[in-house]
């Protein structure tokens, strides 16, 4: 996925983050989210968001 496409499936555009490219970047700089990139683009694998997610899920449960 682009990283527009990765914002769009955590949802980052939609639950007021100030900037989600800034978030997705620091959580990529923080390795608590691994992305490739292919020339100048950044891309992130769907199995590297969900694992993402399921990771924040275990950690914090609500």
């Amino acid at each position: 996925m682009t990283e527009e496409e990765a914002i769009a499936f955590l949802r980052l555009d939609t639950i007021r983050v100030a900037d989600p490219a800034a978030t997705l970047r620091r959580y990529r700089e923080k390795e608590l989210l691994r992305a490739t990139q292919v020339s100048k683009r950044i891309f992130y694998l769907r199995d590297e968001l969900e694992g993402f997610l399921k990771r924040l899920t275990e950690s914090n449960p609500r």
